[in-house]
């Protein structure tokens, strides 16, 4: 069916220890959505400062902004990193040997990572590996992250897509996309902290002679995480195939010019927020199901 759509490994060998409830059903993060589609779940640090953190499933990495820094009650960053990002390379302080609790789970001998930005409305971002091994489900439908020690039996009747994680913390899967009555597949990175449907990368772009093929709405600017901005142009991709489902009218952004950097295609919110999702990272597998309210 066609919806329209308007508008190594990651499982890393981590020193910390995960506690919580260790029952059947899991453990229970609720979240919420911020403007821009970016699941948004409230935090703890060191037993002190309350957060408001943004899931980013495309890096391992727990940061703050600058500001969420100034605020904290005295967190200590005695050196900094060279640290890479879209818009080129930025340095960045870090902090050793916090203590995070995201509800019910907690985390010891945390890294901290100081940004300039995050999500509209957070404090910092975090990663899926904050859970480990287990398996989490994000369910858009009842606001809520769900972990699984083992795959749910509703996953059977759900799509599942291979997951490729050689490269580091980061998720890709396979879609296709229609362009100009063509069809392409080709590779995109999951990335929830990604405010747009589908990002571009330049030799694709360029490939698919993709600014002649489609409509350019909008030329705007993409601020990173380190205050680094790159122009993106912005228009209208006539449909995405992801799994069995079809999307319509997908929000796409590329870049064009002098930056000639972005290697890599990314999926994010305005897509992401249609599907309820299992990331089955042990297996390599991101199982996902249309949502009933885009049927």
């Amino acid at each position: 069916m066609c919806h329209p759509i308007r508008t190594g490994i990651v499982v890393l060998a981590l020193a910390t220890t995960l506690s919580g409830p260790a029952n059947a059903a899991g453990t229970v993060v609720p979240f919420t959505l911020n403007e821009h589609h970016n699941i948004v779940v409230q935090a703890t640090l060191n037993g002190t400062d309350a957060l408001t953190l943004m899931l980013h499933t495309a890096s391992s990495d727990i940061t703050l902004t600058e500001a969420a820094v100034a605020a904290s009650s005295g967190l200590a960053f005695p050196d900094a990193h060279s640290v890479k990002s879209w818009g080129g390379e930025s340095d960045s302080r870090v902090s050793l040997g916090n203590h995070l609790t995201i509800g019910s789970l907690s985390r010891d001998d945390i890294t901290l990572w100081e940004n300039k930005d995050s999500g509209a409305g957070t404090d910092g971002k975090f990663g899926l590996d904050f859970f480990q091994s287990r398996m989490i489900e994000v369910d858009h439908d009842h606001n809520l992250l769900l972990t699984h020690e083992n795959l749910p039996a509703k996953a059977a009747q759900w799509h599942r897509l291979d997951m490729d994680t050689s490269d580091r913390d980061h998720l890709f899967v396979e879609a296709e996309l229609v362009i100009a009555g063509q069809r392409y597949k080709h590779r995109f990175l999951v990335h929830s902290g990604y405010a747009g449907g589908l990002l571009l990368d330049d030799e694709f772009s360029s490939l698919t002679g993709l600014k002649e093929k489609i409509t350019v709405t909008e030329t705007g600017r993409l601020k990173d995480s380190f205050g680094n901005t790159l122009e993106v142009h912005k228009g209208s991709l006539p449909m995405l195939v992801l799994g069995t489902t079809s999307l319509q009218d997908v929000p796409v952004g590329f870049f064009t010019g002098a930056v000639g950097t972005q290697k890599t295609s990314v999926i994010g919110t305005d897509v992401l927020k249609h599907f309820n999702l299992i990331f089955n990272l042990r297996a390599r597998v991101l199982h996902l199901s249309h949502r009933p309210d885009d049927a």
